[in-house]
């Protein structure tokens, strides 16, 4: 599929849910393969994203899909870009102060604590990271790098346009989070987190598929995250 036939298709299944604080996980029976092509992905993109911290509209459009089956998590970003800033890099380097990438946050039990960050650069570099607690009220950015998630996938695919990236982690890898509470999700199971991109192009932007209404910065605020859900 020629990349001008996938931003049409970006364009008609585009949903305009920046402020309902429900972010949609849909269940899919698809197979889907992680490599950054995204003509074969069926599910409906969210977006596009905004400022994290002021809800305005971002120079370049980021656009998300989230789905999910018995055994995995889905995520797929389509990221316009005419300026990539970064590179090929080792697993855990911090590309988040250096690369354009995307990001998700996920909570499971939605406490704010025992959270997870994945992060990925245009050219498949990612890192993992745990955090465990960020409030004052428990040491304050206690946080791990160390933590893996056993069978992450994460594969991005620049193009004209800019690029695009899909991410696998399996269920199994996450049940062994301490305190994080987590349960395999069936229809109707909700989370907390957050999809974010970090654009440091020409003029550098924190952006998120939903703002933080407190307009405070930065993305780590868990206790505004929105809510994933899960549906069938």
């Amino acid at each position: 599929m020629k990349i001008n036939s996938i931003t049409t298709v970006l364009c008609l299944m585009y949903s305009m849910t920046n402020f309902a604080q429900t972010i949609p996980i849909y269940k899919t029976t698809e197979k889907i393969t992680i490599d950054g092509d995204l003509s074969d992905w069926k599910k409906p993109f969210l977006g596009s994203f905004v400022i994290h911290n002021s809800g305005e509209k971002a120079i370049q459009n980021t656009f998300v899909s989230l789905s999910w089956n018995d055994e995995n998590l889905y995520i797929a970003y389509h990221a316009a870009d005419t300026k990539i800033v970064g590179s090929a890099q080792k697993k855990d380097s911090p590309i988040f102060s250096t690369d354009d990438l995307v990001e998700i946050f996920i909570d499971p039990d939605g406490d704010g604590q025992n959270y997870i960050e994945i992060g990925v650069n245009a050219f498949s570099s990612n890192y993992d990271l745990l955090l465990k607690c960020i409030s004052p009220n428990c040491g304050g950015w206690n946080t791990s790098m160390a933590f893996d998630i056993t069978g992450l996938e994460t594969v991005s695919k620049i193009t004209p346009e800019g690029f695009n990236t899909e991410i696998k982690i399996p269920f199994s890898s996450l049940e062994g989070i301490k305190n994080g509470h987590f349960f395999k999700p069936k229809a109707g199971t909700k989370w907390r987190g957050n999809t974010f991109r970090i654009d440091y192009g020409n003029t550098t932007e924190y952006t998120a598929l939903q703002y933080y209404k407190s307009l405070k910065f930065g993305f780590h605020q868990p206790e505004e995250f929105a809510t994933f859900e899960f549906v069938e």
